[in-house]
């Protein structure tokens, strides 16, 4: 049965999260995904502080961005070779003890913009280790089959992504070093549960074979696999250009964009797990993907024309969060079906390659705003988008076995 099929067929996140028949050990992989997957968007509510705190430029500030998605992106393509090496358990803690250490050193000592954006990237570094081997531990450790095991890892994300805001916008209200510091208490209590939770044979399992650091760009030989990942390193330049410049000309304070990105990740973690599937059952993933996309980068541009009315920027934020929940199972979806490779070795190939789109919009959304205007950065980031689109289209012929894969035939 194909990843996408899995999916498809599986009962709602909602039972699955109620299920009691799930291991304490699971239970604890996921809190500790909720933590890690916090780091997104963390940030988002503080970024005026900190450019305020730290008398730093916008384009200075996004490179709080730049740095965690550059140092995940290179991460991202040794995280299997070491997780086939040291064992899932054991990758899981390494990453959960750097994103700790990281965060604190970034809410405790960090005086400088320049400062905090080294100690940023280290929590990327300790992000990928965790992030990449999350899903493998839950679906081994899990009870209930791969396909509920995956939705419950969804469930993961769709939670950290729209918690991690509105933590950020209530510590971030006291201090902007609040977040940071939050984050490295609560990954203390994720280390200590899955230490104490998570059985050492999980570590033999992930053993088995070991993982060449040339597994990822060998699979990279897979045309489709390429297409899919250059496809998601031109759409990021869209959704790291509302991540990190959105929150610049909104005018709110702390609180009020904690409750707005809490508002785009509820929608993100709703479609992400309810109606992504849908979609796919019913449009196909490559169809399903084109329009997601498509609207997303209207939505963008809706956001570079009317850049300066409050109320229409903070609505299409909100409204992002369902296209990009959407495209986001559904690419990932579509990556696990695009080339006969590992699923790690898939993962890691994609992720090396949409992470650098996300580690370059940032900074050019910033820079875009100084050089020119306010409304530049969204302008350009729907423009990336709908390139993003023709990429797919231009290269229909090499994935639409993806859909042919959904379906069984």
């Amino acid at each position: 049965m194909t990843y996408s099929k899995q999916i498809t067929s599986t009962a709602s996140a909602a039972e699955t999260v109620r299920e009691k028949g799930q291991s304490r050990a699971v239970w604890a992989v996921f809190f500790a995904c909720v933590i890690a997957f916090m780091g997104l968007g963390l940030v988002d509510p503080i970024l005026p502080a900190i450019a305020k705190n730290l008398h730093a430029s916008q384009s200075e500030v996004t490179l709080l961005f730049t740095s965690y998605n550059a140092v995940m992106a290179v991460a991202m393509l040794i995280t299997g070779a070491i997780s086939s090496r040291i064992g899932i358990k054991r990758t899981l803690l390494a990453g959960i003890v750097i994103i700790a250490v990281f965060s604190a050193l970034g809410g405790g000592v960090s005086n400088g913009i320049w400062q905090l954006v080294g100690l940023r990237g280290g929590w990327g570094l300790g992000n990928a280790l965790f992030v990449a081997t999350a899903l493998s531990a839950i679906v081994s450790l899990s009870s209930s089959g791969t396909a509920r095991a995956v939705i419950l890892y969804e469930a993961a994300i769709g939670l950290g992504i729209s918690i991690g805001p509105l933590i950020g916008g209530e510590l971030g209200s006291i201090s902007w070093r609040g977040p940071f510091l939050g984050v490295a208490a609560l990954m203390i209590i994720a280390f200590i549960a899955l230490f104490a939770w998570m059985p050492k044979s999980n570590q033999q399992h992930a053993v088995k074979s070991k993982t060449s650091l040339l597994d990822p760009f060998r699979a990279m030989k897979h045309r489709s696999l390429v297409v899919f990942g250059v496809a998601a390193a031109l759409y990021n330049f869209g959704f790291f250009t509302l991540l990190a410049y959105a929150p610049f000309v909104m005018g709110l304070d702390e609180h009020g964009l904690g409750y707005v990105f809490l508002g785009w990740g509820i929608l993100l973690a709703i479609t992400s797990v309810f109606m992504a599937p849908k979609l796919q059952m019913r449009l196909g993933t490559v169809t399903s993907i084109c329009i997601m996309l498509l609207l997303f980068g209207l939505d963008l541009l809706v956001m570079g024309i009317w850049t300066s009315r409050q109320g229409v920027i903070i609505t299409a934020v909100i409204i992002a969060g369902a296209l990009l929940g959407n495209n986001n199972t559904l690419i990932t979806t579509a990556v696990m079906n695009a080339a006969p490779v590992e699923r790690s070795t898939a993962s890691a190939a994609y992720s090396f390659l949409r992470f650098l789109g996300a580690a370059v919009a940032p900074f050019m959304a910033g820079k875009l705003a100084e050089w020119f205007n306010p409304h530049v950065p969204f302008i350009v980031g729907a423009g990336f988008v709908i390139v993003s689109i023709l990429f797919i289209l231009l290269n229909r012929n090499h994935v639409k076995h993806v859909d042919r894969a959904e379906t069984g035939h």
